[in-house]
């Protein structure tokens, strides 16, 4: 449903606003949310939703739903296909349900607690992270250099010069890509809830660990930095990096 009312919208001329912190929103960003709310409301009316055009309902809910409807405006606003849907359920705080769906490919993960991440494509394909238990040798995915403040950009600098290699601009995308194998780390922060919730389930059900700075389970109260591997022998040495 939620792609229903992105993909008219994908490659067009969009009016952008600047929320409060400089984000940018569209229409489409809106629409989606509004979509997945309603669905989720008239289903599970007993259950909260936290999103982020919209705000918290219920937040103190036994179950929560997460919801992102664009995470990667701005991918999607320079028409490429590097954004995600992203729904993700909370039980008592703990992430136990997640999908991301890219509406234009037709990509779509889908991981569940205690289960392995499913993954649907045109292209085909297995969600099923790889082996790399060395920084060394490993693809390390950032969404920008912009995202670290002042005091988190040395311990990032350690560790993406101790990459292998370090591609730019994934977004949820590249959390996808840890599922499938083909990344093998992801650094970012200042992440909210409706950016992480629903990539834990993926990540790990594939194989991977995803965790704050300090190796700890993602919770409502982290402040957001995150760091996401498909091989969970390399978290130590990242977090160590990270850590300094």
């Amino acid at each position: 449903m939620a792609g229903e009312a992105i993909r008219p919208l994908f490659r067009s001329a969009l009016l952008v606003e600047a929320k409060g912190d400089a984000s940018p929103v569209t229409e489409a960003d809106r629409a989606a949310e509004r979509a997945l709310r309603a669905f989720l409301a008239e289903r599970f009316p007993s259950h909260g939703i936290m999103g982020e055009e919209y705000g918290t309902e219920r937040g103190d809910a036994e179950y929560l739903w997460v919801l992102d409807p664009i995470d990667g405006t701005r991918a999607f606003l320079t028409g490429r296909p590097l954004f995600g849907t992203l729904i993700g359920l909370l039980h008592r705080g703990v992430p136990v349900l997640g999908l991301i769906d890219q509406p234009v490919t037709g990509e779509r993960w889908v991981g569940v607690a205690g289960e392995g991440t499913r993954f649907t494509s045109p292209l085909g394909g297995t969600a099923r992270a790889r082996p790399c238990a060395r920084l060394a040798e490993a693809e390390l995915s950032v969404t920008s250099p912009d995202i670290f403040d002042a005091a988190q950009r040395p311990g990032f600098e350690r560790v993406r010069q101790a990459a292998r290699r370090v591609t730019w601009g994934g977004d949820c995308y590249a959390y996808g890509l840890v599922a499938l194998g083909l990344v093998d780390a992801v650094v970012e922060a200042t992440l909210k809830p409706w950016d992480w919730a629903a990539l834990v389930p993926v990540v790990e059900g594939a194989g991977g660990r995803m965790t704050d700075w300090q190796g700890r389970a993602l919770t409502l109260d982290s402040p957001g930095d995150v760091v996401a591997v498909g091989d969970a022998a390399l978290l130590p040495e990242i977090v160590g990096l990270l850590a300094g």
